[in-house]
């Protein structure tokens, strides 16, 4: 027992339970006392039997994850229990392919055990759920936090597994990955939100998201809202007059830049696993009010995983790990972004890439410009060339073109097939980082653009009461569509925007011009300063997205990363590759990293079903990965060298994926798919 924490005994149990901690460190007692850590709110929790309801499934099972969408009873006011197991069906679907023939139920799902046995069972896991915020006293923050302990946990064996969400995903974004590993295996699972999931605001109604899901008003939620835009009563009246139908949502418009805290949040999740672990399996202390702490990083697996944001998430937190939380990182396709592109080399094949460890918004505001024309937008095509921005007489040689840019700029000739269905994915991260790394309020639409959900001629609609009781289910954390203002002839979806500069229906691409122009500093058609007002945004945008950017330096943590060479999203030679460099030249010889990089992998595992013939699913590596660093932590099995993984695609959708198509990660890989780091050098091999 430590002196330093008799100021948290004081304000937590009175006087008396600190005079008799301070009594036992005056006799010598030792006793650790299992103390909620400062910034978890209140904390809810509920047990399910496994048959019924369950941890990993929501009572659905495999059949259910892969069936229809639940109906609620009454649409207009779904229980928090309804809004919990839709929410756990969309995000379960929304991370894997829920085909049988891309291998759910054969190669992964909640029927395959831990072992990797096709089961006849439908994969229902009971335990305890335990939901709180993480806060500073303020409710702004409000990053929801979730513990769920499996009734298999065997406190012989203790091990914790951090899920933290992807992309701007809710609370159970991670409970396909992750989470079912962890549960699978027997682990109490840590998620978070990591302060960038579900918060849709409605203006009309002043409505907000509670931390169970349901609605209600602002005031009357108070510092419980999931999320409220930081405005007077009479902006927020003026807002809602003078735009009517848009929206706010947490990841864009929290003016908190929740990324720079991704690692933070996936620490205290890992704490708050702890704090429960030990309430729930620790013996009662001599006060006779707290439990003691049984699991400690001393006796405790604890692995950092998940995929994409959380990923990057995972890797922030072994970075920023002072006391030790962490014992290994299992990470897949991880949006991480380098602290600085130089000091390494990435070379694939023995030649030099073309460009390495890029900033998300700097390549997400590239690929804005591109990827429409690329998918056909004879406007915006048409509107490039007009700008000296782009060459070719017809569409076809302007598409051939601004593909050609993209590879110049970083992307690998893997992504080829996949750039066309990647333009509306980059336009929402384009929109939404840009407001969260500056901090912007709903109300400056930054660069003309606002967020609403629009009819079929790109009009902003509102969001119909059964939408907006549902919206934690069915949000992704981004809300509705991007909406260009300043189209000609008012407001309209960006498709339907037509610049002021060229009169055309070129997709809205004076707005994209302005955020690039955030992402560079300079005017990214004439090279030229920016007028004083875009420049002082410009560098709002830029200074918040240095605190999110990594050092590299994973003290000595065991990690794997694995991600797919076709990923479009976020291209490995700024991420993941470029992390590899970025840790040489931190931690040398020292470092314990691992990559893995799969052929005709890609960011979403869906066009494993829709492109058989290009893509296989990236899922099966990161049980893998899992797996890997489990064995490695538990018993020293050696973490495999970094390597490429070569897969095998299939005929058509209708053969069914195998272990034939999917080559593990090999012990002990031939030299010619050997990734060598030399120095500061990174080689690739094709």
């Amino acid at each position: 027992m430590k002196h330093a924490s008799l100021i948290s005994i004081l304000a937590r149990t009175g006087p008396v339970a600190a005079a008799l901690a301070l009594a036992g460190c005056a006799s010598g007692d030792s006793q650790d006392l299992n103390l909620a850590p400062s910034y978890l709110g209140a904390i809810s929790s509920n047990t399910y039997d496994g048959v019924s309801d369950d941890l990993l499934t929501a009572g659905l099972g495999k059949s259910g994850l892969a069936g229809a969408l639940p109906a609620y009873a009454d649409p207009a006011q779904p229980t928090p229990r309804e809004l919990r197991r839709n929410a756990i069906y969309a995000n379960y679907r929304a991370v894997l392919d829920i085909n049988a023939n891309s291998g759910y139920g054969t190669l992964y799902g909640p029927n395959v055990d831990a072992a990797g046995n096709v089961t006849g069972g439908e994969g229902r896991i009971g335990g305890t759920e335990y939901l709180a915020y993480a806060d500073d006293g303020s409710g702004e923050q409000n990053v929801t936090l979730m513990v769920q302990v499996p009734s298999q946990f065997d406190p012989a064996n203790p091990c914790i597994v951090a899920g933290t969400s992807s992309g701007s995903r809710g609370v159970y974004g991670a409970i396909g990955s992750a989470g079912e590993w962890g549960l699978k295996k027997g682990c109490a699972v840590a998620y978070s939100d990591k302060g960038s999931g579900t918060g849709l605001y409605t203006f009309d109604d002043d409505g907000v998201g509670l931390q169970n899901g349901a609605r209600g008003t602002r005031t009357a939620a108070g510092k419980n809202a999931s999320f409220a835009p930081k405005l007077s009563d009479a902006e927020r009246a003026a807002f809602a007059a003078g735009s009517p139908n848009r929206v706010a949502f947490k990841h864009a418009h929290s003016q908190q830049n929740p990324e720079r805290s991704w690692g933070e949040a996936t620490l205290r999740a890992v704490e708050f696993a702890y704090y429960v672990l030990n309430n729930q399996y620790g013996a009662m202390a001599d006060d006779a009010v707290h439990h003691l702490q049984r699991f400690t990083p001393r006796n405790t697996i604890v692995i950092a995983s998940s995929i994409s944001n959380g990923a990057g998430a995972a890797l922030l937190a072994a970075e920023q790990d002072t006391k030790g939380l962490i014992g290994g990182v299992a990470a897949t396709e991880p949006q991480i972004q380098p602290g600085t592109a130089s000091g390494y080399t990435i070379r694939q094949g023995g030649a030099a890439v073309s460009a390495q460890g890029k900033p998300l918004f700097d390549y997400s505001t590239y690929a804005a410009l591109y990827q429409p024309c690329i998918a056909g937008s004879a406007g915006r095509c048409a509107a490039l060339v007009g700008k000296g921005l782009l060459t070719g007489a017809d569409l076809a040689a302007q598409q051939s073109a601004a593909l050609a840019k993209m590879k110049a700029y970083g992307w690998l000739a893997d992504s080829d097939p996949l750039q066309a269905s990647h333009a509306g994915t980059n336009i929402l991260v384009a929109v939404t980082y840009a407001n969260a790394y500056g901090k912007f309020s709903v109300s400056d639409k930054v660069c003309g653009f606002s967020f609403a959900q629009t009819d079929a001629n790109g009009d902003p609609i509102a969001f119909t009461a059964a939408q907006r009781a549902a919206s934690f289910a069915t949000q992704n954390g981004i809300i509705g569509g991007v909406l260009y203002e300043d189209s000609v002839g008012g407001a309209k979806a960006y498709q339907f925007g037509v610049s002021p500069s060229t009169g055309v229906n070129d997709q809205s691409l004076d707005g994209f011009l302005c955020l690039r122009a955030l992402a560079t500093g300079v005017d990214p058609v004439t090279g030229g300063a920016l007028n004083s007002s875009l420049a002082a945004q410009s560098q709002r945008v830029r200074s918040g997205i240095a605190p999110v950017q990594a050092n590299g330096n994973l003290h000595g943590k065991p990690a794997i990363i694995v991600h797919g060479r076709s990923d479009t999203l976020v291209p490995v030679n700024h991420a993941s590759r470029a992390y590899l460099g970025l840790n040489a030249a931190q931690e040398g010889a020292a470092s314990k990293l691992r990559y893995v990089e799969v052929t005709h992998a890609n960011h979403f595992d869906a066009f494993s079903n829709s492109l058989p013939t290009l893509i296989v699913p990236l899922h099966v590596y990161l049980f893998r990965a899992l797996d890997t660093m489990y064995a490695h932590l538990k018993s020293g099995q050696a973490l495999p060298p970094s390597q490429v993984v070569h897969t095998v695609t299939r005929a058509d959708a209708s053969t069914p994926i195998t272990v034939a198509n999917l080559p593990p990660i090999a012990a002990a890989p031939v030299a010619a798919d050997l990734i060598q780091v030399s120095g500061t050098v990174v080689d690739v091999p094709n």
